[in-house]
């Protein structure tokens, strides 16, 4: 490590200072964020090691493994194997501000997430139901097409279903709703994995999907309104549900 590379992270150490015995990983993900985001340090500079993280913070490694592990998920910081864990650039300003507070969410934040999720899918399929265009709507047609062939592939219908939703919000035309959107889809990524648990799941879904699809193909703001406020209504009930049953 460089002299100027060491001096870096001896500054990160030093600022981020101790924090109080039992705190949880997302104080720690929460400390971490506010300070990697705050412009003190320039991107690209390679973080303490895990145990020098842990020491300036007073925790465990495990709380700052697992706190690091969702800012990676967040495109914050960028892990090179066998080089370390560095800040990375473009970070979005508006994270730290809307979400740093839902890391590692517990139970009443993650509900408050879904609703918002639910709320800004409406919005974005409002926008997309005037802006969308024939290559996005072919995509879309070949997201549900996949979805419909892995009914009993469940990993595979996840990814097209996330795929079909990430169309909808680039058809926004709004990158802030789009950006919004992502983080809070990562950050609820393990549960939305687990909300199909069966064929019969999926099959509603699917069918959900191709209502939305149907109302966007029309660009009718109405219908589309309609029909994905429905999906996220019977969504939002699945997620939660298999988030229950986790607690």
């Amino acid at each position: 490590m460089s002299e100027n590379s060491a001096a870096a992270t001896a500054k990160i150490s030093a600022a981020l200072g101790s924090m109080e015995q039992g705190s949880v990983v997302s104080e720690v993900a929460e400390r971490l964020l506010a300070y990697f985001t705050s412009g003190e340090i320039a991107v690209g500079t390679r973080l303490p090691a895990e145990r020098q993280l842990a020491a300036s913070l007073g925790v465990g490694r495990s709380a700052v493994r697992e706190a690091l592990a969702a800012l990676e998920i967040l495109g914050i910081v960028i892990v090179r194997p066998g080089s370390g864990t560095y800040l990375r650039d473009g970070i979005s300003e508006l994270l730290p501000r809307t979400l740093s507070w839902g890391l590692m969410l517990g139970a009443p934040r993650t509900r408050e997430l879904v609703e918002l999720r639910s709320g800004l899918e409406v919005q974005a399929a409002q926008l997309a139901a005037e802006r969308i265009d024939d290559d996005a709507l072919g995509r879309m047609r070949a997201n549900l097409q996949t979805m419909a062939d892995n009914l009993e592939d469940l990993a595979a219908f996840v990814e097209a279903d996330a795929a079909f939703h990430r169309e909808i919000a680039a058809s926004s035309g709004n990158q802030v709703l789009r950006e919004l959107l992502q983080s809070i889809r990562s950050l609820l990524r393990i549960w939305v994995d687990r909300a199909l648990t069966d064929e019969g799941h999926a099959a509603a879904a699917l069918k959900e999907h191709g209502e939305i699809f149907a109302a966007l193909e029309a660009h009718d703001p109405a219908a589309v309104t309609e029909t994905m406020r429905s999906h996220m209504a019977t969504a939002s009930r699945r997620l939660l549900a298999g988030f229950d049953a986790a607690q």
